[in-house]
């Protein structure tokens, strides 16, 4: 496991790992940070998060009902299948930085789901670093738009502003090195 440090050279502190991960963070603002894979979105795994979550409306379940009964020309995935795929994203597209332990999901801003995802169809998530701030000693909070595209759509599946803190060691005071 990797810890925060304070970095001691000819006597004067240098940056902690929190730091340096602030300092380049605070660089990426704006920016597109990367897209994960294309997943894909089939119908046994729409069947499978039904099933978990108890979730059995004929939209997402009943292929011929949901041709016939809307305009979907089938079935779609439950946004929230949609959403919990984020996760996974992430951890492909986002790398823990430097000296982080451990990351926390803390929630969201704002969601919007944009355009029902149909079966058999596959997503990506893009993200752009929109804010960091230090919340605490070892903590980075980190909001990230995440926008959910669907391949071969104009629209995406959804958009959220994703609230994440990345999780540092705590800091240790800082040892002065006597010169020699």
């Amino acid at each position: 496991m990797k810890h925060t440090r304070e970095y001691v050279v000819n006597g004067s502190q240098v940056m902690s790992d929190l730091d340096r991960a602030f300092a380049a963070q605070s660089g990426q603002i704006g920016l597109r940070l990367g897209h994960s894979s294309w997943i894909l979105v089939d119908q046994a795994r729409i069947d499978a998060f039904a099933k978990i979550t108890d979730d059995h409306q004929f939209i997402h379940v009943d292929p011929a009902r949901a041709r016939a009964e809307t305009p979907f020309e089938g079935t779609v995935a439950h946004g929230f299948l949609t959403l919990s795929m984020a996760s996974r994203m992430a951890q492909e597209t986002l790398p823990n930085l430097p000296g982080q332990i451990m990351n926390l999901n803390a929630g969201f801003n704002r969601l919007r789901f944009l355009s029902p995802l149909p079966s058999g169809r596959r997503i990506r998530g893009a993200f752009i670093l929109k804010e960091v701030t230090k919340t605490q000693a070892n903590h980075l909070r980190m909001v990230t738009e995440l926008t959910i595209e669907i391949e071969h759509s104009e629209t995406p599946a959804l958009v959220a502003d994703w609230i994440n803190v990345a999780v540092f060691s705590p800091p240790r005071p800082s040892k002065e090195v006597a010169p020699i």
